[in-house]
Formats: C-alpha cells, sequence, structure tokens
C-alpha cells in the first residue's frame, strides 16, 4: 500500500433535518506531510466527535482503486481525491485481504487496522444523494479507520510496511459485511469478540447476536 494523496477538511456549514451544523467529510488534497496524532489528523477537522476522530478512529483511509466505481455513478461530480472524507488515499487499500489489527509503519508514524467506516448523512451530502449511503454499504469496499501506535508524519509516496500481521483472520470486509448483515456468522462474530484492535463497545453490541 503506498500514499496517492494527503486531504485535509475545513469546516463546512451544512443544514440537515432542518438544522444548522458543520462537517469535514468536504477534504481536499494539500500539497504537504499530514501529522497523525493519537486521535485525528493534525490541522484536520472533525466537528462531531462522538462518530469521528478518537483513538480507534483517527486517520481514516480509502483506496485509490475505487474511484473509477464511483465516478462512473456520479460523473457530473468535481473529481479530486478525498471524495470520501478520506485523510489518506491509498493505492493497494484491499478490504478483502486487510486484516483488523495488522500493524504498519508508514512514514514516520506506527498505525494499527481498527475498524470501516460506516457512511452517514454527511456522505450523502459530499455526493448531494442520500442514496448513496446504501450503494456504498452494498459494494462493500468502505475503508478503514486507523489507530495511531506512534505519532508520526506520512507523505506521499510513503509505503505502509507490514511490521506485525494480525494473528486473528477477520478481515476489513467481512467485519463490514458482518455489522450490516441480517443474520450474522457466529464465527465471525466470535473473531471479532477476540480482536483486540476493535473497539469494545463495537464488540460488546456484537455479543448480543450470540445465542
Amino acid at each position: 500500500m503506498r500514499i496517492t494523496s494527503t486531504n485535509l477538511g475545513k469546516p463546512t456549514p451544512i443544514v440537515w433535518n432542518g438544522q444548522e451544523t458543520t462537517t469535514g467529510i468536504f477534504k481536499f488534497p494539500v500539497d504537504q506531510p499530514l501529522t497523525l496524532e493519537s486521535e485525528s489528523v493534525a490541522k484536520d477537522t472533525i466537528s462531531d466527535r462522538n462518530v469521528h476522530g478518537g483513538i480507534f478512529k483517527a486517520c481514516y483511509l480509502f483506496a485509490k482503486e475505487q474511484y473509477p466505481y464511483w465516478e462512473e455513478k456520479y460523473p457530473h461530480l468535481d473529481w479530486d481525491w478525498g471524495m470520501f472524507g478520506e485523510n489518506l488515499t491509498v493505492e493497494g487499500l484491499d478490504e478483502a485481504t486487510l486484516k483488523i489489527g495488522n500493524v504498519y509503519k508508514v512514514g514516520t508514524a506506527l498505525v494499527q487496522v481498527t475498524q470501516p467506516r460506516e457512511p452517514c448523512f454527511k456522505l450523502g451530502i459530499r455526493f448531494d444523494d442520500q442514496d448513496i449511503l446504501k450503494t456504498f454499504i452494498d459494494h462493500g469496499y468502505p475503508g478503514t479507520y486507523i489507530r495511531v501506535l506512534q505519532v508520526g508524519q506520512v507523505q506521499v509516496g510513503d509505503e505502509f510496511v507490514l511490521v506485525e500481521e494480525s494473528p486473528n483472520p477477520l478481515t476489513t470486509q467481512q467485519f463490514y459485511q458482518l455489522l450490516f448483515s441480517r443474520k450474522k456468522d457466529p464465527e465471525q462474530i466470535q473473531l471479532a469478540l477476540e480482536n483486540e484492535a476493535l473497539p469494545q463497545r463495537k464488540r460488546d453490541k456484537l455479543r448480543r447476536f450470540l445465542k
């Protein structure tokens, strides 16, 4: 995996259900390294820290390879990297093989794969289409959040070097599908419960599906 683009967002005012709020999902490429801090990316905008940022969502990655699929669906948009609100657009990111818990050295930072992105209404606002949420879920390539184990800087061209492979085989895509499936695979639930790279709150919610 290699960084294609580093992206930051500024607070953007929006109106949702008659209420004024702000969002940081409108991110654009910047010609500078990013500093990955323990709970966020330096100089980035996080409007709602109840659902973004924090130890298990410090930085969001999205795959470069997924852009053509979405560009074909939304050809009228002004396309650039950062369209999905990702801080890092990454070449070679494959959720189908990326294990939750993998640890990588990238730039001067040490990071761990934690959880996939679950879309909310702000993605719909970015694309001016709330129907994108269902398509995004069904498509199955949501990108991933990372935990920052060692604060550091990253820049375009930096490669993710695997330092420690997760002993737990659960992939980002498997966990993503597990979250949204009506009939949940008990074996995958058990893998999630045993995976300490996932936030405890997520694991506790899945525990209730085990009989």
